[in-house]
């Protein structure tokens, strides 16, 4: 499967791919949103292992990993993970693509895909206090449904870093 946009390729994530996903990995580290995600293991090996599981699951409907390209540049990443209630949905570009509307455009096409072959009804959780994220998702048409209180991290004191986390749907 590959879509084309007016300026970018979505395809399925491919083993080769992990070096490209450990320097994504790598770069959201250092953003200060990175505290309300689920800290990633950037070890090569680590990384190497998980992209390729994710490429393993090519074809299925359960999970669905792509990559998103730019001039044969892989600048960002879109999941759908099967829930009982819809698919969930993750997302991560490098900071040199932020801003630029591709995470907009990547999303649209994916969904217009997945809308072909019978995917309707989209989740996403993310920090409410992650701004570009919650403003991504109104301009994608989701609307907030809920709240839940989550802790990734510990603070400097070893106490859970506790943040609001909104819940949104997309059908």
């Amino acid at each position: 499967m590959q879509l084309q946009t007016e300026r970018l390729v979505i395809r399925c994530i491919q083993p080769e791919d992990w070096k490209a996903v450990q320097a994504i990995w790598q770069d959201f580290s250092q953003s200060p949103f990175a505290r309300y995600d689920v800290p990633h293991d950037t070890a090569d090996e680590a990384v190497r292992a998980r992209i390729a599981r994710w490429a393993g699951f090519s074809g299925s409907t359960e999970h669905l990993f792509f990559a998103v390209c730019l001039e044969h540049r892989l600048i960002g990443y879109i999941a759908f993970n099967q829930r009982e209630n819809g698919h969930e949905i993750g997302y991560c570009f490098h900071s040199d693509a932020h801003g630029k509307g591709y995470a907009k455009e990547s999303h649209l096409a994916l969904f217009d895909y997945l809308r072909e072959i019978g995917i309707t009804r989209f989740l996403v959780r993310t920090a409410l206090a992650n701004t570009p994220s919650v403003r991504l998702l109104a301009s994608l048409g989701f609307h907030q449904t809920g709240t839940e209180q989550v802790s990734f991290f510990k603070d400097e004191n070893g106490k859970d870093f506790i943040f609001e986390g909104g819940i949104f749907e997309r059908a």
